[in-house]
């Protein structure tokens, strides 16, 4: 793709957009809108969209009912190029209706508009002209919201339209989309915005995708009935999209949505969908142990001798980030059921590689099709990072928004043995832009940044000489000893402490000849209540011991 522009992040300040009228468009756009018994406000979508100052030989516009209660119909003022359709037999909701409106639309971008807005008349051209600059360009409109209640007719939203009086159409409410637009000001209009955080203001009810890039990556996740825009938004990101926010394509949203309606009940539905599809959501995978659809890293081992092998997987499932999926790449298909030499095959390691994970649901032999984690790890077999040595390659990378970390682990005759964490929104942006001539690194580094480090220092050695250990996991007895070993040290402590503040006594005891008695007496106290305390203490764990230990030891006594 020769001549795409190279935008840096999301910073797409590289881009000049023309002024709105000032230029000639050439893309054609389908408008998508999604509808459920919407009628009223439906007619005045399409009043709006019938003046719009896009050319109207290149716009078109499919409806899709999503199952009214009373089936929708056409008014009489609707864009040339209008047509009504029903959302196909097997699904139902938002995401399934607007999949069916991407697998109908014909534009070279398809945008899609809710069915209760009604935008200006240059909505639609604020959004197209960044579509002409990038082909990787998301465009966002600007919504703002009425709860009027007397709605004017299609005429005169038409009328008021052609006037460039858009903004008398509906008396304002104060309800905005602060969060995304604080996050939008936040961070000079997006465009400094780091990868994880803008792929959030994604809001589905005014956007506009370019169709082959959005078709590429699935289209519309349609398991979905709510919370489809967050995983959209989320995959786009991976996909190496740029958001662009555009004050300019403003539109009227008549009512208020349910996130502004009901957000604790809306949050309370969308927040298991979401926590198993977008793995940035890290305040929702809190819970040791559990797996999701999505993982957050997806690690890939080349195969290597079945001790090498083994030590690098193991090390990483036992990381401190649970959410991690370790593909181990070979020539599997090479392991058949044929008579051999089971000591002597030619395929050994291979075959004990596959025994020992083929049952482990977190090891995939071939590549997995489920899901596109945020991250990629290649580490060579024989490497073993340590318990946090991912998570805080994760973390550096996140803090300075970087595209690749390339890890040193040691130097051979070859050449340097590399691990390597990329961010997967860097590697398809640099799929999107690159030409022959480019190498992969230096493009991912003038997109989003590469470093190299030191695999030592990040916590990354060779496997032990001997692996898998060859040593007894501590016995119960045993660590039922080593528990209550402690806790008679603690008791000790806490004597000695008993016995320091007795000697304080005695000092000021003997400081004060006139209270000598009472100090005295009262040290005598504390020295008898401290023996009995350690007696009765030290007695009573080592009973609890004796009872656990014997209890293991014969259980049926």
């Amino acid at each position: 793709m020769t001549g795409v522009p190279r935008i840096r992040r999301n910073d797409f300040g590289v881009l000049t957009p023309p002024a709105l009228g000032a230029w000639d468009p050439t893309l054609t756009v389908t408008v998508v809108i999604p509808a459920h018994d919407r009628q009223e406000t439906l007619d005045l979508t399409l009043a709006a969209l019938s003046a719009q100052s896009y050319p109207e030989h290149l716009l078109d516009v499919v409806v899709v009912d999503d199952g009214s209660t009373t089936p929708l119909h056409l008014p009489e003022l609707v864009p040339a190029k209008t047509k009504l359709t029903s959302s196909p037999p097997g699904g139902w909701g938002r995401a399934w209706a607007v999949q069916a409106g991407l697998d109908a639309a014909t534009g070279e971008v398809v945008f899609v508009l809710d069915a209760d807005m009604v935008p200006h008349r240059q909505h639609v051209e604020a959004q197209l002209r960044w579509h002409h600059l990038a082909p990787y360009v998301v465009a966002l409109g600007w919504i703002d919201f009425t709860a009027a209640a007397d709605l004017p007719t299609q005429e005169q939203v038409r009328q008021t339209l052609e006037a460039g009086q858009e903004e008398s159409l509906f008396p304002p409410s104060p309800h905005r989309h602060d969060w995304a637009e604080q996050i939008i000001h936040d961070h000079d209009g997006l465009r400094t915005a780091p990868s994880s955080l803008a792929t959030r203001i994604h809001v589905g009810a005014t956007v506009s995708y370019p169709a082959g890039l959005l078709r590429s990556i699935g289209g519309m996740d349609t398991s979905l009935v709510l919370a489809e825009d967050t995983e959209l938004g989320y995959r786009l990101t991976q996909a190496g999209v740029v958001f662009v926010p555009d004050p300019e394509s403003r539109t009227w949203h008549i009512g208020l949505p349910t996130a502004m309606r009901d957000f604790a009940a809306l949050k309370r539905y969308n927040d298991p969908y979401v926590a198993d599809r977008v793995p940035y959501r890290r305040y929702l995978r809190t819970d040791a142990g559990r797996q999701w659809l999505v993982p957050y890293v997806d690690a890939v081992v080349p195969a290597g001798t079945y001790e090498d092998t083994r030590a690098t997987v193991d090390a990483l499932l036992a990381g401190s980030i649970p959410d991690i999926r370790v593909t181990v790449t070979g020539p599997w298909d090479s392991l058949t059921d044929d008579r051999r030499s089971p000591l002597a095959d030619e395929h050994l390691d291979l075959r004990l590689i596959q025994a020992n994970f083929a049952h482990d649901p977190r090891v995939h032999l071939t590549t997995p099709t489920a899901g596109t984690p945020p991250f990629r790890l290649s580490v060579p077999a024989g490497w073993v990072p340590s318990k946090d040595a991912v998570e805080h390659l994760v973390a550096h990378l996140e803090e300075h928004d970087l595209g690749t970390l390339c890890v040193a682990l040691d130097e051979t005759p070859q050449g340097v043995r590399v691990a390597r964490l990329d961010r997967t929104a860097a590697l398809s942006r640099a799929a999107l832009v690159a030409t022959q001539d480019d190498r992969l690194d230096d493009l991912i580094d003038s997109l989003f940044g590469l470093e190299w480090v030191d695999g030592q220092t990040w916590g990354f050695s060779r496997r032990p000489a001997v692996y898998p250990p060859r040593k007894q996991p501590i016995s119960e007895v045993a660590r039922l000893t080593a528990e209550y070993e402690k806790e008679i040290a603690l008791y000790r402590k806490r004597t000695a402490a008993l016995r320091t503040e007795i000697a304080q006594l005695r000092r000021e005891a003997g400081k004060n000849g006139r209270d000598a008695a009472r100090w005295r007496e009262k040290a005598e106290a504390w020295r008898r209540e401290a023996a009995r305390l350690t007696r009765a203490q030290n007695r009573t764990v080592l009973k609890r011991a004796v009872r656990r230990v014997r209890n293991l030891a014969f259980p049926d006594d």
